[in-house]
């Protein structure tokens, strides 16, 4: 299984071993499984129906694997210049003294200091953009499974932009929309009962 996918896409094929904390990274990034959307700039799809593995003959590493009954879950011909870096992450609260998750945007200037944000109220704020011309639309590619400050895991989120994805349909634009708009109001509604010891 886990040649077949790396022999397809590599970037289906998630290396943890700069991560020091791997049971916790496993048991964190499962609870995210299919609730945000993973884009492989490789062969330029985004994949919204998905598993999560830990192949034990790979040692530290994960393994994305789209549901092949599912096909037309997967949007290709995706534009890689669309999707880009946006240093915010989503964090457990014990990584700073508090219960559930939490955002923080990362600066690449450490003497900026980001307030962290509970992750219902920044989910609000991002669904409160889902209709606009310019979306928040967050997905997750590979190496977005890291430790934040190398304490704890955490997952970095980049963001798709509609407006690039030029040579798609509207209706494939308004797709993509609708879905990741969805995963998140589930994600929304269900983050407050994620176990994150």
């Amino acid at each position: 299984m886990n040649t077949a996918v790396r022999q397809q896409n590599s970037d289906l094929v998630w290396n943890l071993e700069k991560i020091n904390q791997h049971k916790r990274a496993m048991s964190f990034v499962k609870q995210f499984e299919n609730r945000f959307c993973v884009f492989s700039s490789s062969v330029r799809q985004l994949y919204t129906n998905y598993s999560i593995f830990f192949p034990e003959e790979a040692h530290r590493q994960m393994v994305i694997l789209p549901d092949p009954y599912a096909f037309h879950d997967t949007f290709s011909y995706l534009n890689p210049d669309a999707v880009s870096s946006t240093g915010l992450h989503v964090i457990p609260g014990n990584l700073i003294g508090k219960q559930g998750l939490y955002l923080v945007i990362s600066h690449k200037d450490k003497k900026v200091r980001s307030v962290p944000i509970p992750f219902q109220e920044g989910m609000r704020q991002i669904l409160r953009r889902s209709n606009s011309d310019d979306p928040f639309l967050p997905v997750l590619m590979k190496g977005d499974l890291r430790e934040f400050n190398d304490k704890l895991p955490c997952l970095h989120l980049h963001r798709l932009r509609l407006k690039e994805l030029t040579g798609l349909s509207n209706l494939e634009r308004e797709s993509i929309r609708t879905v990741i708009t969805d995963k998140l109001m589930d994600l929304y509604q269900q983050s407050s009962t994620f176990n994150l010891n």
